[in-house]
């Protein structure tokens, strides 16, 4: 018996040697619909792409699933090493393409933020740190790590931590907030610690955080000693007090050498599949945050090679953080390369990367590794779940619609309204049975027509989308924003809203998007065609996943209604009002941050509002409080 050797797929499109260049740079692969599903970086670009042309069986399982998808391969050179890495970094980042290796954040971590770029700086717990030069500490494991040591120090440097609205609104009163009662703030609002001295509180909590706990210790316990000598003992026992918060604060971070050293620990755990990372950050030989990722190694990377492609991405995500040394368990491929990059997006000073071999720092790295394990271990559990569900979600979907194929990707649309006002309508994406919410679209309808018949306002939406589609398809690549076609098209509604939906794809010519529709009442689903509903079974995966996505496309559109009526509501507020445009409209809206509190404001707080003159405030107050014109022009009257 002979055995065929399968031919690569890729040597019916494999570009001739000769016009490939020997530059450094990045290739990437695309698919039949120009979709980018690779992208990967060499010192040559001939030599690299050239592994990819060679004999079937010499090519690795993962890279051959790659090129059975690929149709076309394209390439970009650059000047150096370190600038190709800059550029596959982004690439990924713009394409997100399916067979890259993609590190994803076990969950939102939370930062301690302190709002240096404001007039008062305030303390917060925040996610997803914003580049507004706001300071971030951390990443902690939990918020109520963050919680916990922000109460023990404001003990000890009381700055402001409050909201804006509620900030504003002791300046108004000249009242502070319980806050300052209780010692945790020093009342920058109502003037009893003036802007510099909160400034100078700021600074010294910084400093505190930044590791300089030495300092903030002896200036207590020299306070303390000074007030005890004066006989000053409340005074004095206040002070003990706030050493002790200092020292329950300095407990709750682990010390992870004994010198003030600043460096960043990186350890992972990983099988064939799957690899977690944990990522510990010392300042001064304290930890203070860690962080973790998961990834799927959908790329045919060893562990040096892994290493690598995680640390270009921890650079970038570090920026101007990153110390100037980093830990990790193995040397990464192209280490002097990583460590040039390293040193540029810190912006100051060379960044060394180490394994470490023995001493404290190996103990901890090694401490780091254990996180990695416990992570990987607790990752898998809550993967095997949510995948099987999926999965098995997907299939029961197949089975029940009688589609070709799993729908992997699936948009849903809903529509909301008020009496025939504000019409929207949603567009939600579920791609593998998750959210891609950065795919999600909304609409204000526009016709007429639509704004008061339902069926006319999905027409319109799916004619809308497609038309996109189909324009999108005829952009260059690079261009498209709106040009995957879904498997599955879902509508929320009945047959009406189905047949409305289908006829917008008929007279567009789209074929090959399959269409349903989901009616509230009994969860049908109705097909196109087709008389007898279909009924996903009670429990069943299927139910559940296209429940959770019309609900989303729910939640989604009427988030945007509201967003519309409020605004209509606020500007119709004002309209008859002489003197209030849109600037003042604003001022009123960011002083008090609602319609209803604008209402309950008197005429004096009114008028404290930039633009808004005591005449001026007088009037609108009357206006929002249904005092008739007449009557405002005979109080005007009496008073003059």
């Amino acid at each position: 018996m002979v055995t065929r050797l399968r031919d690569n797929p890729a040597l019916a499109f494999r570009p001739d040697p000769g016009t490939i260049p020997t530059d450094p740079g990045c290739y990437l692969w695309r698919d039949r619909h120009e979709r980018v599903v690779y992208v990967g970086k060499a010192k040559n670009l001939r030599a690299r792409l050239s592994s990819y042309f060679q004999a079937w069986a010499g090519i690795p399982q993962r890279t051959r699933a790659m090129l059975e998808a690929a149709r076309s391969v394209e390439w970009i050179t650059v000047g150096s090493e370190v600038e190709a890495l800059h550029l596959e970094y982004n690439l990924i980042k713009k394409y997100r393409p399916r067979y890259n290796v993609r590190y994803t954040d076990d969950k939102s971590y939370p930062y301690l933020a302190i709002t240096v770029q404001d007039d008062v700086p305030r303390a917060m717990v925040r996610r997803n740190p914003r580049k507004d030069g706001t300071r971030y500490f951390g990443p902690y494991a939990h918020a109520y790590a963050i919680r916990e040591t922000l109460d023990l120090l404001l003990r000890v440097f009381p700055i402001r931590t409050c909201s804006q609205g509620v900030f504003d609104r002791a300046h108004r009163t000249g009242r502070p907030c319980l806050l300052f009662h209780i010692g945790r703030c020093s009342a920058p609002c109502t003037g009893q610690v003036g802007l510099d001295g909160h400034r100078d509180l700021v600074e010294e909590f910084i400093a505190f955080l930044e590791g300089d706990t030495e300092q903030a210790i002896e200036d207590l316990t020299e306070r303390m000693t000074a007030e005890a000598g004066k006989l000053n003992f409340e005074a004095a026992a206040r002070i003990r007090d706030q050493l002790g918060a200092v020292r329950r604060a300095l407990e709750k971070q682990v010390m992870a050498t004994d010198r003030p050293e600043d460096f960043d620990a990186i350890a992972l755990h990983e099988d064939e599949l799957e690899a977690s990372f944990q990522a510990f950050f010392v300042r001064r030989g304290r930890v203070v945050g860690r962080k973790g990722w998961t990834v799927d190694r959908v790329e045919d990377l060893d562990t040096p090679g892994l290493v690598a492609r995680f640390l270009l991405d921890f650079a970038m995500e570090r920026g101007d953080e990153l110390p100037r040394e980093v830990l990790v368990p193995t040397e990464p491929e192209d280490r002097e390369t990583l460590e040039d990059l390293f040193s540029e997006v810190r912006g100051g000073g060379r960044v060394g990367i180490r394994v470490p071999q023995r001493g404290q720092k190996r103990v901890f790295l090694e401490t780091v590794r254990e996180n990695a394990v416990e992570a990987f271990q607790q990752h898998r559990l809550k993967r095997a779940k949510d995948f099987n569900a999926r999965s098995q979600a997907l299939h029961e979907l197949q089975e029940a619609l009688g589609l070709a194929e799993p729908p992997l990707r699936i948009e849903c649309y809903d529509n909301s309204t008020l009496q025939g006002t504000n019409t929207v309508s949603s567009m939600v994406v579920f791609e593998d049975a998750l959210p891609r919410k950065s795919e999600y679209r909304r609409f204000a309808i526009r016709s007429p027509e639509a704004q008061q018949d339902d069926f006319a306002a999905m027409y319109e939406v799916i004619s809308r989308r497609f038309k996109r589609l189909l324009a999108d398809e005829q952009k260059p690549v690079t261009e498209r924003k709106f040009a995957y076609p879904p498997n599955l098209v879902i509508i929320d509604g009945g047959k009406g809203q189905l047949n409305a939906a289908r006829r917008a794809m008929d007279d567009l010519g789209i074929e090959g998007v399959e269409l349903c529709s989901l009616a509230k009442r009994l969860e049908e689903v109705f097909l196109p065609d087709r008389e007898e509903s279909v009924l996903l079974p009670r429990g069943s995966e299927a139910l559940f996943l296209v429940q959770r996505i019309r609900d989303e496309a729910h939640r989604f559109a009427i988030t945007y209604h509201r967003t519309l009526r409020g605004r209509a509501m606020t500007e119709s507020a004002f309209d008859d009002i002489p003197g209030v445009g849109p600037a003042r409209r604003k001022a009123l809206m960011t002083a008090f941050g609602s319609l209803r509190k604008v209402q309950a404001a008197t005429v004096e707080e009114l008028a404290e509002v930039d633009g808004i003159s005591p005449a001026l405030a007088q009037a609108i107050s009357d206006h929002l409080h249904g005092v008739p014109s007449a009557d405002r022009r005979d109080a005007r009257a009496r008073a003059s």
